[in-house]
């Protein structure tokens, strides 16, 4: 399933920068970077409870926000792209 997972964390710290990176990291790892702070992520059930509980102990949930859209398997007719951004296909091939 696509699911789109968007943060919003608090960088007036030296602490908050460290989360931030660590949040930006973590979503890496699972997705694709769509937008500063917006992530579309391929993942089963299993894997989004384990970067949900990844992301969760990451977060200072008193100053930063944390959202999880899931788009489901049908997605595609659910997006809409715009702008200068090329649009990638989640499922089509990585290359590195």
């Amino acid at each position: 399933m696509l699911v789109l997972i968007t943060y919003d964390v608090n960088t007036e710290t030296a602490e908050g920068r460290r989360r931030l990176r660590q949040v930006a990291k973590l979503c890496v790892d699972y997705g694709q970077r769509v937008q500063n702070s917006v992530f579309e992520c391929m993942l089963d059930q299993a894997q989004l409870k384990l970067l949900q509980n990844k992301l969760l102990k990451t977060i200072d949930e008193e100053h930063d926000s944390l959202r999880f859209y899931n788009l489901g398997n049908n997605y595609s007719s659910r997006i809409e792209q715009f702008g200068c951004k090329q649009s990638y296909d989640p499922q089509g091939v990585l290359m590195v």
